[in-house]
């Protein structure tokens, strides 16, 4: 029996390493990878979001909503691997710019470990690993928006992916890097960044994770026409939630800052085919001179329900949901809140609400369809001149991704 047994054992682990062997073969690999986005949307108000007349009489009109059409994303790049190390460029095209999306080298430790540098979205929070085209509600929250949660920085990033743990720390620049040189800087802008998850249950249709993000960063800086290095600085920003016009919202510069916390819990939970997935975000921003510290903070949360298909799957590599199965069809109902304005700093970055619905079909692996319903109202903008606004959006997406 203990032969047996013995046996069995050394050809378990035979298979083992040759799988590993296998998985990390010393022979080159090219994915080519891309992306295109079609997306339509009408609006209600369809023109201006407000008018008024100036102490002057001179009637003074907000900017203004259009419907249409727009292909607001289109991208082609390729992953390389060969052993050990893989590699990802991405170029995006989209409203007659021309960029760099991400571009890093990675080395796999162990299946369950790696390395990277270069520029990418780093780990903090759930949507961190998340395409900006496959977002569970269509287009991303304001709050990660506004927050920066998911921009792209120049760093290097360790992952640990296993059991019930997963945890991302990188070392970041700002992504000014990508194109101002640090000379032109003046004083290049740096931090850390972590990502910590506890997932007791990860299984189809059986899922919960909580989790904890931190990030540190000191601020930004410019040269001044005789040279020196000017104070302190960091903007946050974030348009309405379409890409067929972009209309920004919220806005907030905050001058003479030392730098930037900012932490966000955020929690998963899945029975069978129903999901909720949530976030909270505060942002404290230290300033000189006495100033008082900028605070900001906001929310979101979906209902995620599958009226046709499977139960929910997990996705270790992301830390999250996995992508439905094709020919799903998914109904999702969100909120979002964010409160970028700080009285007693004196910014009046906004505040706003956006609740939506959207449905999304998985045609099959490689084309999405979705529809999506909002309802967007913004105060205290300084951006808006402080009125009151708000929007009726519907769109619609035709998307391949590859």
């Amino acid at each position: 029996m203990r032969t047996i047994t013995l046996a069995a054992m050394t050809a378990v682990a035979l298979l083992g390493a040759t799988e590993a062997r296998a998985q990390y073969e010393n022979k080159v690999k090219v994915q080519p990878t891309g992306r295109i986005l079609l997306d339509g949307a009408i609006y209600a108000p369809d023109g201006a979001l407000y008018e008024y007349r100036n102490a002057d009489g001179e009637l003074i009109s907000g900017p203004s909503f259009a419907d249409g059409v727009a292909l607001p994303d289109i991208r082609m790049g390729a992953k390389v691997s060969y052993g050990h190390w893989q590699a990802k460029i991405d170029v995006g095209y989209g409203y007659q710019k021309l960029g760099f999306k991400d571009v890093y080298i990675q080395y796999n430790i162990n299946p369950n470990n790696y390395l990277r540098g270069g520029y990418f979205v780093h780990q903090f929070g759930l949507n961190a690993a998340t395409s900006s085209s496959m977002k569970p509600a269509m287009e991303s929250a304001t709050t990660d928006d506004f927050f920066k949660a998911t921009g792209r920085n120049v760093g290097v990033e360790f992952v640990h992916d296993k059991d019930q743990f997963f945890t991302g720390v990188s070392a970041i620049i700002d992504g000014t890097s990508m194109s101002k040189p640090a000379n032109e800087q003046g004083k290049v802008s740096v931090g850390g960044v972590t990502r910590l998850v506890w997932r007791p249950l990860r299984e189809e249709g059986s899922i919960a994770q909580v989790g904890m993000s931190l990030w540190y960063q000191s601020a930004l800086h410019g040269l001044a026409e005789n040279g020196s290095v000017t104070e302190g600085y960091f903007n946050y920003s974030a348009n309405f939630p379409t890409r067929v016009d972009k209309i920004g919202m919220l806005n907030a510069h905050i001058g003479d800052a030392k730098g930037v916390f900012k932490l966000s819990p955020e929690v998963v939970a899945a029975y069978g085919r129903v999901a909720i997935e949530g976030q909270y975000y505060y942002m404290n921003i230290a300033r000189r001179n006495n100033l008082e510290s900028y605070r900001a903070q906001g929310a979101y949360g979906l209902f995620r329900s599958l009226l046709i298909g499977s139960a929910y799957g997990y996705s270790h590599g992301d830390a999250g949901l996995a992508t439905p199965a094709p020919k799903s069809l998914e109904l999702i109902v969100g909120y979002n809140y964010t409160d970028a304005s700080c009285h007693k700093a004196g910014i009046y970055g906004g505040r706003t609400n956006d609740y939506s619905v959207t449905l999304n079909y998985y045609i099959n692996k490689y084309i999405l369809a979705r529809l999506r319903y909002s309802y967007t109202d913004v105060r205290d903008s300084e951006v808006l001149d402080f009125n009151k606004c708000h929007v009726n959006t519907v769109q619609a997406r035709l998307q391949i991704l590859f």
